[in-house]
């Protein structure tokens, strides 16, 4: 299972926040609250695999031929809201989070 883009941001629980690419700008009625960044994995989920004798979820990956790219992302919130700043979870972290729902 993949955790959402607000599952990997510190400062988003709560607070409606515009999570958009860099290149891509809001109007005048939204503060800049964030700068995201996110680097590719090495491989990419393609599909999952079940063993019903096992009750196991196993995922099938192969190499993500953008592995490393780096995309970048602004956050945002409306000028009347909480200018509470969002930054990403440490790698630690989501490990973390991604570890608990694979446990669920």
């Amino acid at each position: 299972m993949a955790p959402t883009p607000f599952a990997l941001t510190e400062g988003t629980t709560g607070l409606m926040t515009l999570i958009i690419p860099e290149e891509n700008t809001a109007d005048s009625r939204f503060a800049l609250v964030g700068q995201l960044m996110r680097i590719e994995a090495d491989h990419l989920v393609m599909g999952y695999s079940f063993d019903f004798s096992q009750n196991s979820l196993k995922g099938v990956l192969a190499p993500n031929p953008n592995a490393g790219a780096q995309h970048n992302f602004c956050a945002y919130r409306l000028k009347s809201q909480s200018r509470k700043p969002v930054t990403m979870l440490s790698r630690t972290s989501i490990l973390k989070t991604v570890e608990a729902m694979d446990e669920e």
